[in-house]
């Protein structure tokens, strides 16, 4: 089942809302979030108590939506999939990458969140439309939410049920009033992420749950998933076992940023995978081979991340000394010289710091020098959103996006560190060729290897 809208104002509270209200009512549910946001997933995380995953046509390629959706929804009674920005939107190049695609792709209702604060007969003209635009896409009904009063509802209602002795023009499956506490806090890449408040996010999410199962037609919108088709799915092409590796992945607040299924990429591929937090640990996990530093937001924490000297330095020696490391967004700023003036690793040479330009957007892109993930010429797939840039700017990656090619990034055949998230669930060579450099790297003898580093790299 797909949670799509019009308007992004109220979609992520809203569809965690569901999540959480029909696990009250004792389903097991599951969650995927179209696109390659990683807070939502968060979100639906502490909603339902399993993983958040991610169904992203464009970084993943349409033949493995349904298989990641199977994995998303495997042993769940109920897999709700929230949606991304309006409906029918994707990305700029005009690859199907939108809600709608996906809920094609996997079979799925649609049920539309509908912002109605300003409207009231226009609902059903807008209604009309997004139903009719797509023959081939089922809209089992819509949830008002922002209603203003009893008697805007009445309209509302009145308005979707169509003119009299006609059919409706949808399915009202639930109302929810305006309520300014349930707008949850933001800063600018979307929603805080819930691991800097998960105390709090719960009880919002609680007190969400109820509002759903008291406004919300549950029982309808539950039959209304039931009724997709049952289809068999294969299964995604797994990593082979390319040897044993110990690997760090950064977690906490700072660096919350990491698909779930990257890390089971590289456990599959042979590595055991042991957290850390770099703003508090007072060094890295014992015996590891490799670092990963997905995103997040190190530019919030900067103070904290540079005051931990004896983190920083064991970054720094883990590179000195032949340990591979990949690096994300907040990774890359974390690995730079510095970060807003504030001291960090200097394992990557170059300086970072936040401006008022937005970058975003999805990139495909090529190696242009060797990397954990291969020779020179390796293909990958992925996006960028981040409010920062270095300088320089790196040219370990030639990244092609709407706007055309440009260079960026650092690496070196034990290091790539650019702004680039990929997504690995569909890619098991990259995640293969990243264990298996791990695995070469003697945990007992590191100081004994001899690191070639590139002009931008320390």
């Amino acid at each position: 089942m797909v949670a799509g809208t019009h308007s992004g104002a109220g979609k992520t509270t809203v569809a965690t809302g569901l999540m959480a209200a029909l696990r009250r009512r004792g389903r097991n549910v599951a969650s995927a979030k179209v696109g390659p946001d990683f807070i939502d997933p968060g979100y639906h995380t502490l909603a339902t108590g399993r993983p958040g995953r991610n169904l992203d046509v464009w970084m993943s390629g349409a033949a493995a939506v349904a298989p990641l959706a199977a994995r998303a929804g495997a042993g769940a009674d109920l897999l709700v999939v929230e949606g991304v920005m309006g409906l029918f939107d994707g990305a700029a190049d005009g690859t199907p990458s939108s809600t709608a695609e996906v809920a094609k792709l996997i079979g799925a209702p649609v049920v539309l969140v509908v912002d109605a604060a300003s409207m009231s007969q226009s609902v059903a003209a807008l209604i009309h439309g997004y139903r009719s635009w797509d023959p081939q896409l089922r809209v089992a009904g819509v949830i008002l939410n922002r209603v203003g009063s009893d008697s805007h509802e009445a309209m509302l209602r009145a308005a979707l049920a169509g003119p009299p002795g006609g059919p409706p023009v949808a399915d009202v499956l639930g109302v929810l009033h305006r309520d300014d506490s349930l707008s949850w806090r933001s800063r600018h890449l979307g929603l805080l992420p819930i691991a800097e408040d998960p105390a709090g996010v719960r009880g919002s999410i609680d007190r969400l749950a109820a509002l759903i199962d008291a406004g919300c037609d549950l029982e309808a919108i539950e039959a209304s998933a039931r009724s997709a088709p049952t289809a068999t799915v294969g299964r995604l092409p797994a990593p082979a076992a390319v040897g044993r590796a110990r690997i760090a992945v950064a977690s906490g607040p700072a660096f919350s940023f990491t698909y779930l299924d990257n890390v089971e990429a590289l456990e599959a591929a042979g590595a055991e995978v042991v957290p850390f937090d770099p703003c508090v640990d007072a060094g890295l996990p014992e015996s590891i081979q490799a670092v990963v530093a997905g995103g997040g937001f190190p530019e919030v924490f900067a103070e904290a991340l540079s005051a931990n000297r004896p983190m920083l330095s064991a970054i720094a020696a883990h590179a000195r000394r032949g340990g591979v490391t990949w690096a994300e967004c907040g990774g890359l700023l974390w690995l730079a010289r510095s970060l807003d003036g504030w001291p960090m690793a200097g394992v990557v040479d170059a300086a970072a710091h936040m401006t008022e330009r937005r970058v975003l957007g999805y990139r495909s892109g090529e190696t242009t020098t060797a990397s954990p993930f291969g020779r020179p010429g390796i293909e990958v797939r992925g996006h960028e959103f981040h409010y920062t840039e270095t300088d320089p700017p790196g040219d370990a990656l030639r990244l092609t996006g709407r706007h055309g090619t440009s260079l960026g990034g650092f690496a070196s055949p034990r290091l790539l560190a650019s702004y680039l998230h990929m997504h690995l669930g569909a890619s098991p060579g990259l995640a293969e060729a990243f264990v298996r450099a791990a695995a070469a790297v003697d945990p007992a003898a590191r100081g004994a290897l001899a690191v070639t580093a590139p002009t931008g790299v320390s």
